[in-house]
């Protein structure tokens, strides 16, 4: 399946995906007033998007009619509206064309006679370029990401049941899409990508690492020991075991009709200590959802 219809459905394809926005700085280097104006758009599309879909979470999903079609559908949906919503006279993408191009460099915009400066040689970067080049590579990190754990998820999957898109959301959650998975002390991959912590009855090897945890609602940095693992297998393997097996997360079981049921369920099991660890798995969940789908 191509990407791109997974995305919101215009004929210019969205920012986030890799090829969009490879052709967005190739217009950049021709067109840098088309280019902003297009790359507001796309941010706005963007920001409606997920506004949409908040708003679906929150107000339309009781998990009783849920499916994977079903909810395929609502993204597809969403997608359409927030089309039809984005560049209207006025709108946010206005707001932000103004913002990025008050930012800008004095000759950013407006070019010599019958020449325009390309993006590379500027003195001072666009911000819509370098914002370009950030959507750029955290998509293409999610995606790569997706891809190497992938078949690993696919396999736990089926053996235990929950869906391989929720492990590969909560574990590019855990680890910011792999850019900091937990080392061993001699700096090899501990291939801990859930952040399980080494208890008492834990007798493998360990890595000890500093952590954020949050006492009170505040957030406060002190040393934890985690798990460590051969491969990634068995780091999946031993999440799955953990969540299917143990009395402290039955009731997680009971959730994966819905991927903000399940991510609502380890908070409150007590997974992790950020308040707001629900919601942030949640949109990381969903993103592997569509990186799946798009992979397919």
């Amino acid at each position: 399946m191509n990407p791109s219809t997974v995305s919101l459905g215009q004929p210019r394809g969205l920012a986030a995906d890799v090829n969009s926005l490879n052709g967005l700085k190739t217009q950049a280097g021709k067109d840098q007033k088309g280019a902003l104006k297009e790359a507001a758009k796309q941010f706005e599309a963007l920001f409606m998007r997920e506004l949409l879909k908040s708003m679906r979470e929150a107000t339309m999903k009781s998990g009783l009619m849920e499916s994977e079609a079903g909810n395929l559908g609502g993204d597809l949906l969403d997608d359409q509206y927030a089309s039809q919503m984005t560049g209207l006279p006025g709108g946010l993408s206005v707001m932000i064309e103004r913002q990025l191009s008050q930012q800008m460099s004095p000759g950013a915009i407006t070019a010599d006679a019958g020449k325009t400066p390309a993006v590379n040689n500027l003195k001072t970067p666009s911000p819509s370029q370098s914002t370009l080049d950030r959507v750029g590579a955290a998509s293409g990190r999610q995606q790569q990401f997706v891809a190497k754990l992938g078949a690993a998820a696919q396999e736990v999957a089926a053996e235990v049941g929950i869906p391989a898109g929720y492990m590969l959301g909560q574990a590019g959650h855990e680890t910011g899409w792999g850019r900091s998975e937990i080392k061993q002390a001699d700096g090899s991959n501990s291939f801990n990508v859930f952040g399980i912590k080494a208890g008492k009855g834990w007798k493998g090897k360990v890595a000890e690492v500093t952590t954020t945890e949050y006492v009170n609602g505040q957030p406060q940095k002190m040393k934890a020991q985690f798990r460590a693992y051969d491969n990634y297998q068995d780091a999946f393997r031993d999440y799955a075991r953990l969540i299917s097996e143990s009395p402290r997360y039955a009731k997680v079981m009971d959730n994966l009709h819905s991927a903000q049921s399940f991510a609502s369920g380890l908070q409150r099991a007590g997974y992790a200590t950020d308040p707001q660890y629900a919601t942030k798995l949640s949109r990381a969940i969903n993103t592997a959802l569509n990186l799946q789908r798009a992979q397919a």
